[in-house]
């Protein structure tokens, strides 16, 4: 079992910037991939940023240039630097992991979910 415990969130003007993290917790060795999510009101929970154990990432089209994922597997912690924030980057972000072997923007792929940080931009 994997537990996830984000932090980082909070408001910040539009052009700003936030680190999320997400520290995990238990058998954290089986996790092959490991992710970002967010959603908005309203809104679908989509996929922000992914990572795989190898190191190799994926973004989003809406987020490439500006944000950058990774991990530290020796503290088991992922991360999120989001750059030049903008108002439609407002959303709950969730940490999400795997141990099966695919990595993708997929919600039905994770198997382990964190609790949710808030991340509101103004303009």
């Amino acid at each position: 079992q994997v537990q996830l415990v984000e932090s980082g969130g909070g408001s910040v003007q539009a052009g700003g910037s936030l680190r999320l993290s997400c520290a995990a917790f238990g058998y954290t060795s089986s996790l092959y991939c490991m992710g970002w999510f967010r959603q908005a009101p309203g809104k679908e929970r989509e996929g922000v940023a992914v990572i795989a154990s190898d190191g190799s990432t994926s973004y989003a089209d809406s987020v490439k240039g500006r944000f950058a994922i990774s991990r530290d597997n020796a503290k088991n912690t992922l991360y999120l630097q989001m750059n030049s924030l903008k108002p439609e980057d407002t959303a709950m972000y969730y940490c999400a992991a795997t141990a099966r072997g695919v990595c993708g923007f997929g919600s039905s792929l994770y198997n382990y979910w964190g609790q949710g940080t808030q991340v509101t931009v103004s303009s």
